[in-house]
């Protein structure tokens, strides 16, 4: 055990040196470290390579839908059939709802735009390949610490990125050393890679400094919220994916429905709703909750089980709004960028892609005798590669969906069906979704039905399907820049919608000792899903890491 420092002595912490420092351990971060690996082994040279997870294990933070495009896998591992990789559920049927509250309509498949169309790819738990992609990792060398979560950036003399440090363990909730207090470690790289999904921690930061985004579009974000049931097999056809747009929401939001039919009898429902809404009277949660009842949702689910829930946050921008990707010392991989191709509402393959090219553009470096300058190669090799051209096809989905619901998607099937997303006019979007929120008096409340624990659930009751867990004895890592906001701005002003649009009950308005309302933080519920740090109208609400292995553990989401 290490001992206890006393307040305002400086903790020595102990370094670890690698050549390549890759932060997140999901597919973008494992493909990077496969990728080098591979790429070293080809050249007879050895290259250290070191994967901080934050989650207890790999996999135990990861949730996707997911229907998987196998193409990036097919090209990082070609062999990944006879390795026994859990993509064993291939796609068997293709349907393309609109709802209404009571109704549903069947788009033609062959009126489909091609983003629409899942054949040759697999259902999958995306969280399961992960753990399968980490054994792949530490076959070939990686060093992979689950259960650590890198909360510093470190640089150099320079201002070059030289790795992370991992958080301090043991602390208090008053921030002072426990007993049990342990300092963090400082790994260092001659490159860092960082892949922690959407909206990073540490990314974000990096983004800031090197001023990444400059002239690029605000990004745009959903949150994704889903379930795992176990259903009636007479009502089960593995392989069957079921997307949906329209009802719950309205024209105005963006967002849409999705149930993919696993193995094992289980299915996975979700809806995805775009953060960029008005009202701050909308509950996500509830919406979803709202889509189960749907005569098409109902019928499947009725008789099953619930099993697992969980929620994410997710990228939806597009091409308009990736940043730079490379600066000095690193690279931005992954959703940590904003890859993810929204219309095919996939990201997986986009993330194993560019962890690819991001490992290709270290490994021909590090070969060169470089280290800590800007991987020039990545975004070099991206720009010329299948992943862009897929996403330049992709690029107005957002902009034509801010029209509304029914005039986004007529533009967006001519945009698609005419021009094969090749449109001699590209459009953009100048506000981020923050600043979309409406005052609560310009805006109707919304009233949602109780749940009835058969088809719908409160928060707390879905918290506990998705195994969180926290350190209590720690200091909150959802924190405020000014404690004042909350109740002199965010509730008087939008009626507190922090209460509504987390999905797991972290925020709560109540009545103090002396009956004024204060906004209470439950960040034991927290799922990691970043959502507060992105919907809160005055941005004064930041997620910062906790301690490693806190979070959510999913299993076969």
């Amino acid at each position: 055990m290490t001992a206890t420092p006393n307040p305002g002595q400086e903790v020595q912490r102990e370094a670890m040196e690698y050549d390549v420092v890759i932060v997140g351990g999901g597919p973008a971060g494992l493909a990077a470290a496969i990728r080098i690996k591979q790429r070293a082994a080809a050249a007879g040279s050895e290259v250290s390579v070191v994967v901080l997870e934050k989650g207890s294990e790999l996999g135990a933070h990861i949730l996707s839908g997911a229907v998987m495009d196998p193409r990036a896998i097919d090209e990082l591992l070609p062999d990944w059939k006879e390795r026994g990789a859990p993509l064993d559920t291939p796609v068997t049927g293709d349907r393309f709802y609109l709802l209404t509250e009571n109704k549903s309509y069947c788009n033609p498949h062959w009126l489909l735009p091609d983003c629409f169309v899942n054949d040759g790819y697999y259902v999958v738990s995306l969280a399961n390949v992960v753990r399968w992609l980490g054994r792949q990792a530490e076959e070939l060398g990686v060093e992979v610490f689950a259960g650590f979560a890198a909360a510093e950036v470190l640089y150099d003399a320079n201002g070059a990125v030289r790795g992370v440090a991992t958080g301090n363990m043991g602390v208090g909730k008053d921030g002072q050393p426990t007993g049990n207090f342990q300092p963090g470690v400082e790994l260092l790289g001659k490159y860092t890679l960082f892949a922690e999904g959407a909206r990073g921690h540490l990314g974000r930061q990096v983004i800031a400094r090197y001023g990444l985004d400059a002239g690029r579009d605000p990004q745009t974000w959903g949150i994704g919220i889903k379930e795992v049931w176990e259903i009636d097999p007479a009502k089960h056809v593995p392989g069957l994916v079921l997307h949906s747009a329209g009802w719950p929401l309205d024209n105005a939001t963006y967002g849409g429905g999705f149930m993919y039919h696993m193995d094992n009898r289980q299915v996975s429902v979700g809806l995805v709703v775009g953060l960029g809404y008005a009202n701050p009277y909308l509950e996500p949660f509830q919406e979803f909750q709202r889509y189960k009842t749907h005569p098409l949702l109902r019928d499947f689910l009725a008789g099953g089980k619930r099993l697992a829930y969980g929620a994410r946050a997710i990228n939806a921008s597009g091409l308009q709004s990736l940043p730079q990707l490379a600066f000095p010392g690193g690279a931005l991989v992954g959703c940590e960028a904003g890859f993810l191709n929204a219309p095919r509402i996939k990201g997986s393959h986009a993330a194993i892609k560019t962890g690819m090219l991001a490992a290709d553009a270290a490994f021909d470096a590090l070969a060169a005798g470089r280290a800590h300058d800007a991987l020039a190669a990545y975004p070099a090799a991206f720009e010329a590669s299948w992943l862009h051209d897929e996403l330049h096809r992709a690029r107005n989905f957002k902009p034509y969906l801010d029209r509304g619901l029914v005039v986004g998607a007529v533009l967006w099937g001519i945009d698609q069906l005419i021009f094969r997303g090749k449109a001699p006019w590209t459009l953009h979007r100048s506000a981020p979704d923050h600043a979309k929120l409406k005052p609560a008096a310009a805006c109707a409340p919304i009233e949602y039905p109780k749940p009835d624990q058969k088809l719908t659930f409160d928060k707390l009751s879905s918290v506990y399907l998705s195994n969180t867990n926290h350190e209590e004895n720690q200091p909150a890592h959802l924190t405020l820049r000014d404690r004042t906001v909350p109740v002199a701005v965010n509730l008087a002003r939008y009626a507190g919608p922090e209460a509504r649009y987390c999905p797991a009950g972290v925020y709560e308005f109540v009545a103090g000792d002396d009956g004024a309302q204060r906004l209470q933080i439950n960040f034991q519920n927290c799922v990691h899903c970043k959502t507060c740090d992105i919907k809160d109208p005055t941005q004064n609400i930041v997620w910062v890491a906790p301690e490693g292995g806190g979070g959510p553990n999913y299993a076969n989401m």
